[in-house]
């Protein structure tokens, strides 16, 4: 990734959490039932999808408000990714044709419950996504280069601030496309956003 501006780049990245809210304001319109079935044995259901999700924002989103709020760094006007944090980011990414290619595992302490409330997982992702947002505008005002935050799998590997809000929101588009894949083996339909 080019140096691009800070500013910039959080605008950018909550264009994109305000697409995912969208969405996720379209889910909670669907029926409980297709949001908790799964389309084939071993596939997650829509609500899965979405704890699986909420997983990552109960790790990372404390961390960030933390960093925010202790951060003695001023602002940098620019953004550099990170090699590794471009790599995780990249390797989240849906396609330009919006499709996912590589499939992942999920991680242990990432595997959600075959029994979730849809609705409850959804009210917390919704929350998550509005206090991403409040990050990202306070984001600019610090060093999104030299805040450094741990990843969930290794607390020993730490990437750069900007780098961890890609790859959250990475995540998510990734996942919204297979939530999307799930609710079309429904014969159902996420809304554009």
């Amino acid at each position: 990734m080019k140096k691009i501006r800070s500013k910039d780049l959080a605008e950018q990245l909550k264009a994109d959490t305000r697409r995912i809210i969208l969405q996720t304001h379209h889910l909670l319109q669907q029926d409980p039932g297709v949001l908790t079935e799964s389309p084939a044995p071993g596939k997650w259901s829509v609500a899965q999808v979405i704890e699986h999700l909420n997983t990552y924002g109960r790790y990372y989103l404390p961390l960030i408000q933390k960093a925010l709020k202790e951060s003695q760094h001023a602002p940098a006007l620019e953004f550099k990714s990170g090699w590794l944090g471009n790599y995780f980011t990249n390797s989240m990414l849906p396609n330009k044709q919006g499709k996912v290619t590589n499939k992942m595992k999920a991680f242990k302490g990432h595997i959600p419950s075959p029994d979730i409330d849809s609705k409850q997982a959804l009210d917390e992702f919704l929350k998550q996504q509005a206090l991403l947002l409040e990050l990202l505008e306070k984001a600019p005002h610090s060093d999104i280069n030299a805040i450094r935050i741990p990843i969930s799998i290794s607390k020993m590997i730490k990437l750069k601030l900007g780098d961890v809000f890609r790859f959250i929101i990475a995540h998510h588009q990734r996942h919204f496309v297979q939530i999307e894949n799930t609710l079309a083996a429904f014969g159902r339909e996420m809304e554009a956003a």
